[in-house]
């Protein structure tokens, strides 16, 4: 366990581009870099940029640089080395994966999407309607913004081949119970495919734990490059149709599902996200676990402790604000709520209140965030959307101080 609290002067020294100068809060959009990130990429690019797996030395440095951050990518969700897949994007790797399992369904089997969801786990999906499948959607409540279990019992059955949602909603920043679910859905014999980008840089991932058939992240919004990590079940990544030249076998995982290959530079500098994990293990905890896993775990939470602090804040001051309504849940439990609040002011349009924080120093977004279909259903207008003011651990309360301070300025 961890025995000191997190040392944010020693954290923040490892993110070149935080400064006093402004707080930045749309972490969800994508997280800053470390240096051990920064350092990783740079010295790829300046000693070994060459095509990687040829018999020369510098070919082979890179080679072995790409699997070490293949091996570091693995390590951070508990999975297996040919059971993920680094690709461009979250949703380049849905597109690739939907193509490669659109085979499995025939005409009447249920795939249930969400009205939650980022779209990259959701729109395509949707289009395997064209094949004959029938696409369900479990809404969220209106009131609340949560998926709720009892709705989705509702919807499961035999003809149940896939649930596609998220592990923490992009929007309402609320947690799902991706094992219960998941337990739900392999009861009717079905799988489930998670979004777990808004959700990595908060809490540990261990695919096995939660038996997840499918598991999607992004490195760039969890410190590292952006590219985009795809999980597998070893045995549904084989059976699953290839995706890239005719001549990669089926059982030649993962690269079969990685069309173009893996990014190699950015490949290789993910190994700076474990590096800093590691540094970080060093620097608080004195009797680290001996596994990288374990080690990340016990980082974490260190991150949680400062992460429901930073939500404390921002939550006693924008529920007793009358003109500001913030969507999802009233808690800053982390287990139950990332520090990811977006939210409307009466009277004001969410474009404007986002330039008016940005001339004061704060740096956060506004608008749907690849998610309309869940302001839709809680009866916002994607158009304008929403603003969203969305915390990391290497946020300050004093950074959450001078948003409320901002959002006290402008306030109509």
């Amino acid at each position: 366990m961890a025995d000191r609290p997190l040392d944010l002067e020693f954290v923040r020294s490892f993110f070149p581009a935080l400064n006093d100068s402004w707080a930045f809060m749309e972490n969800a959009g994508g997280s800053l870099v470390p240096r051990t990130v920064i350092d990783r990429v740079h010295s790829y690019m300046t000693e070994c940029q060459v095509q990687p797996a040829a018999a020369y030395r510098a070919s082979q440095d890179a080679t072995e640089r790409m699997e070490a951050g293949h091996k570091a990518v693995c390590g951070m969700i508990n999975a297996d080395l040919d059971e993920v897949v680094i690709g461009p994007s979250t949703t380049r790797n849905v597109i690739t994966l939907a193509a490669a399992i659109r085979g499995w369904f025939k005409p009447g089997d249920e795939l249930i999407v969400t009205n939650l969801d980022h779209e990259a786990n959701n729109g395509h999906w949707r289009r395997l309607e064209e094949f004959g499948v029938t696409i369900r959607e479990w809404q969220v409540n209106p009131k609340t913004a949560e998926l709720e279990i009892d709705s989705l019992k509702e919807m499961l059955s035999e003809k149940t081949r896939l649930v596609c949602f998220s592990h923490c909603s992009n929007i309402a920043g609320g947690v799902n119970p991706v094992r219960q679910i998941a337990d739900l859905v392999h009861g009717v014999g079905g799988m489930v495919c998670v979004d777990g980008v808004a959700y990595a840089a908060h809490g540990t991932i261990d695919v096995k734990a939660l038996d997840v058939d499918f598991y999607l992240m992004s490195l760039y919004k969890l410190y590292g490059p952006h590219l985009g990590v795809m999980y597998g079940k070893r045995e549904l990544f084989l059976e699953a149709k290839g995706q890239y030249f005719y001549f990669h076998g089926e059982d030649d995982i993962p690269l079969k599902l990685n069309p173009g290959a893996p990014n190699h530079e950015l490949t290789a500098g993910s190994v700076g996200i474990a590096d800093y994990i590691e540094a970080l293990a060093a620097h608080h905890i004195d009797e680290p676990a001996n596994d990288f896993h374990g080690r990340m775990r016990q980082v974490y939470g260190l991150f949680a402790k400062q992460e429901e602090a930073l939500s404390n804040r921002f939550l006693d001051y924008a529920l007793a604000h009358p003109k500001l309504d913030v969507i999802g849940r009233a808690t800053a439990d982390h287990a139950r709520r990332a520090p990811t609040f977006s939210f409307t002011i009466d009277g004001m349009s969410s474009q404007e209140v986002a330039k008016r924080l940005d001339a004061q120093g704060i740096a956060c977004g506004a608008g749907d965030f690849y998610a309309p279909r869940v302001l839709k259903a809680v009866g916002i207008d994607p158009a304008d959307g929403v603003v969203r003011c969305s915390m990391v651990h290497y946020n300050t309360v004093d950074e959450v101080d001078r948003l409320v301070k901002a959002l006290d300025a402008i306030m109509p």
